[in-house]
């Protein structure tokens, strides 16, 4: 196996400081920094990472209720601890990038005027972000929380050693999202997730098989004692003897769909493994949807990659 075609990844399995963008911010430092010393190129935390997935809008459907003081009150502190792009916490994770030398990709709460978006960030190892994707379309609750995006991130970027790009939780259930990506020409692609439930693997298993390229399937640990005080326990999770929220799930995956690493639940953890990006022509042979399997003489497909303004 030659030196130069193999790319070390991982997937950062870990529990931000919920709802508290300094804190989460130092985990992030200490957790890529773990990674690294492991030898990851490539390093990605999961959805919405920065600073929590929002796990209450399942858990507590009552903050969906018109007015409802607590769910009020928990979106304006999801909002002051929010990622501005760019601002100072990207400044803080491009620097990491720049120091450590890898790609980071980190899910992040984007504020944008008085707006969130569900946004991937990918800061290559000179510590620019070379590439800012919206989440397309929050999934049911979610649309509580956050805006639509749009297609101006659905690319991937050359970054070190690999092309590298990402889809966000259910748009890899997005056909069209995919076909996108696909045509990208990801060798990495980086699958953010809350946590990677059955379906979850199932879907980014198959992300790797339809796309010829290697996943880092990533989810979150978060635990229920970090419950927001604005809201009552989720009984749901309450009577969970594990005590969480979310429960990682986190893997990589090759471009044949089997595992190469994880998945692993219930525990933080550093997921990575070696990958062959020489690995991926091989597998072309029989697949290749964006060249030899694809009809584009009777099938078309047109992106708009604009970023959209208010």
């Amino acid at each position: 196996m030659s030196a130069s075609r193999v790319v070390r990844v991982a997937a950062v399995q870990a529990s931000p400081a919920w709802l508290d963008l300094p804190k989460t911010l130092a985990r992030l430092d200490d957790w890529t920094r773990r990674a690294a010393k492991d030898g990851a190129q490539v390093i990605a935390f999961g959805e919405s990472w920065v600073p929590g997935y929002p796990a209450w809008v399942d858990g507590a459907p009552e903050a969906a209720l018109w007015g409802h003081a607590g769910g009020r009150a928990l979106f304006s502190r999801l909002a002051e601890n929010a990622v501005e792009v760019p601002g100072k916490a990207t400044e803080t994770m491009g620097a990491l990038a720049r120091e450590l030398g890898v790609t980071l990709v980190v899910g992040v709460h984007e504020r944008a005027g008085r707006t969130l978006y569900n946004a991937l960030l990918f800061f290559g190892p000179d510590g620019a972000l070379v590439n800012h994707h919206r989440k397309l379309m929050p999934t049911y609750s979610e649309r509580l929380v956050w805006g639509q995006g749009d297609g101006a991130g659905l690319k991937a970027v050359t970054t070190g050693p690999a092309r590298v790009g990402g889809l966000v939780c259910w748009e890899h259930w997005m056909p069209l999202a995919r076909q996108a990506m696909h045509d990208a020409g990801e060798d990495v692609h980086v699958a953010a997730w809350p946590g990677v439930q059955e379906m979850h693997q199932v879907a980014s298993r198959s992300y790797a098989f339809e796309g010829r390229c290697f996943v880092v399937a990533v989810g979150s640990i978060l635990r229920l004692a970090d419950w927001p005080a604005e809201l009552p326990p989720a009984e749901k999770v309450a009577q969970d003897p594990s005590g969480l929220a979310l429960k990682g799930g986190s893997a990589i995956i090759a471009p044949s769909g089997r595992y190469l690493a994880g998945p692993v639940y219930d525990t933080e953890a550093v997921v990575a493994a070696d990958c062959d990006l020489g690995e991926i022509t091989k597998e072309a042979m029989v697949l290749d949807v964006s060249g030899h399997y694809s009809r584009p003489d009777v099938l078309e497909f047109r992106l708009h990659g604009q970023r959209l303004r208010a």
